[in-house]
This record gives structure tokens, C-alpha cells and sequence, in this order.
């Protein structure tokens, strides 16, 4: 008799933001890799040689990211299947884009001295020759490792819609969210219009203030960062974050109604109207 294996359980959400971080890396590489010159040289070797390393490590992030989502609940999501085939061409793209980045320090012309049995050679005249024949390839290289870099970024960010597709259409699958009160619905609510930035204090708690200019309490938005349901990223020697919605947030924002508002005192009562009827 075959054991079947419970699913695990992992925090979906916060694995959401983590694709969205990756193909927002992907994206940012691709752009550094569109930068460069294909000029055949020296300096095209000191340039390329770290974007390999980095799509080395964004390969690394990709297959921790497979990993943790295979075996999970979420393999147990109607179209998951095609989300995890989807995400799965990240290794093979961005590897791709490694490959034609290695490939261009092969093809790049090295400026040292060959063996000659001969006079010796106009070598200025030789380099000229050998850059010639290099820049194409280099060009076609670079740009080929840019294309598969947007890929990855692209399904990167695909799975991630995907995973929220999930948990929006089928409940069952949705992760338990904190009941916000209205205080924290509307610091949530703030901060996914236009962001908010945390600036931190010498001489006191640190002071949150939304894009629009306008203070969030610190009370109501200790609750949503300790639900994660906000992201603070860390810029300026730690004393300035940017604060963004993460993906549970912005879940809590989309299947939670806005809290009654509480202007009015609990148990008040309106008025009464100054004009009474009288009774026929």
C-alpha cells in the first residue's frame, strides 16, 4: 500500500512577493545587460563577467523558490499544474541568458601576443581584424541573453499572478487573515495608493508618513507589519524604508469589506429631529 505524503503548508502570500522580487531582479539585469557595449576588449570582460554571476544567483533564488512550492498545498490548486510548468522554464531561460553572456567572453577577442614564425606582425592592424570579427557576435550574444532575461522576469511574475488567481478563486486554499479594524483597514488602505515611508528615530519610535504626506499612527501599522501584511525595504543606512502592500495585504484589502466607520461614539444615538409630525 503507497503512503501518500501530506501536502506541506507554506505561506503563500509571502511566496508571491518573493516571485515578484525575482522578476523585478530579472528585469533590472536585463536592463544592465542591454547597457552594454559590445565594444571587443578588455573592458567587455570586466563588464560581463559579473552579470554571469548574478544570473548564477538568480538561477539559485529560481530553484529555491521550485522547491518550496512543489510539494506544497499549492500543488493541490486547480492550475497549478501549468503555473509550476510555467515557472519551471525560469532555470532553463535565465541558465540560457548565462550561457550566451559565457559565450561572449569566448568569443571576445583577448589583446595579447600570438606565436609567429615570421616578422612580427602589425599587431594593431591583427586587433583591428579580430575586434572586426568579434563585435557581431558579441552584439547577437548580449542581445540574446537580454531576451532570455525578460522571459524569465516575465514568468516570474506570471506565477505569481497565477498563485493569486489561485486564492482568489478558490477560497479554500486562501490563507487565514487578521480582521482589520477600521483604523488598520484605512493605514492598509493609504499605503497601497501611493506607498509610505518609515523614518527612523534617535530619540523615539520611528515615524511612518504615506505618499500623500499624511502620518499613519504607528499602533495600526505595527498590527500590518507584524501580519506581514506590509513590506518595509531597507535604503539610506537603514534610517529610511519604503513601505509597500505585500501580497497578503493586498488580499486582505480585495475579501475584506471596509470596517464601519467609527466617527460616532459607541452606543450614541442620533438627535432627534428638530420638526416632529404631529399625529393624525
Amino acid at each position: 500500500m503507497e503512503l501518500i505524503m501530506p501536502l506541506r503548508q507554506i505561506d503563500l502570500p509571502v511566496q508571491i512577493d518573493h516571485l515578484r522580487d525575482l522578476g523585478a531582479d530579472f528585469t533590472a539585469l536585463q536592463v544592465t545587460v542591454e547597457a552594454l557595449t559590445p565594444q571587443p576588449g578588455s573592458e567587455l570582460l570586466k563588464k560581463v563577467s559579473p552579470q554571469i554571476l548574478a544570473v548564477h544567483e538568480l538561477v539559485g533564488r529560481a530553484l529555491i523558490r521550485l522547491h518550496v512550492l512543489d510539494g506544497s498545498q499549492y500543488t493541490a490548486v486547480p492550475g497549478s499544474l501549468v503555473s509550476l510548468a510555467t515557472f519551471s522554464t525560469v532555470i532553463g531561460s535565465a541558465s540560457a541568458a548565462a550561457s550566451q553572456l559565457a559565450n561572449a567572453v569566448s568569443n571576445n577577442p583577448f589583446e595579447a601576443a600570438g606565436f609567429t614564425d615570421g616578422p612580427l606582425p602589425d599587431m594593431e592592424s591583427v586587433q583591428q581584424t579580430r575586434h572586426a570579427e568579434a563585435a557581431p557576435l558579441l552584439k547577437q550574444g548580449l542581445a540574446t541573453a537580454a531576451r532570455h532575461l525578460s522571459l524569465s522576469a516575465t514568468c516570474c511574475l506570471h506565477t505569481a499572478s497565477a498563485i493569486t488567481n489561485g486564492l482568489t478563486e478558490y477560497p479554500e486554499y486562501r490563507p487565514d487573515l487578521p480582521q482589520l479594524t477600521p483604523a488598520q483597514y484605512a493605514a492598509l488602505e493609504l499605503i497601497a495608493q501611493g506607498g509610505a515611508r518609515r523614518y527612523a528615530r534617535f530619540d523615539g519610535p520611528a515615524r511612518v508618513e504615506a505618499g500623500n504626506g499624511k502620518a499613519i499612527h504607528s499602533t495600526p501599522f505595527a498590527v500590518l507589519e507584524k501580519h506581514r501584511l506590509v513590506r518595509a525595504a531597507r535604503q539610506d543606512g537603514y534610517l529610511v524604508q519604503d513601505v509597500t502592500v505585500a501580497a497578503a495585504g493586498r488580499l486582505a484589502l480585495e475579501f475584506q469589506k471596509p470596517p464601519l466607520s467609527q466617527t460616532k461614539a459607541p452606543g450614541s444615538v442620533p438627535k432627534p429631529s428638530n420638526t416632529s409630525r404631529k399625529p393624525r
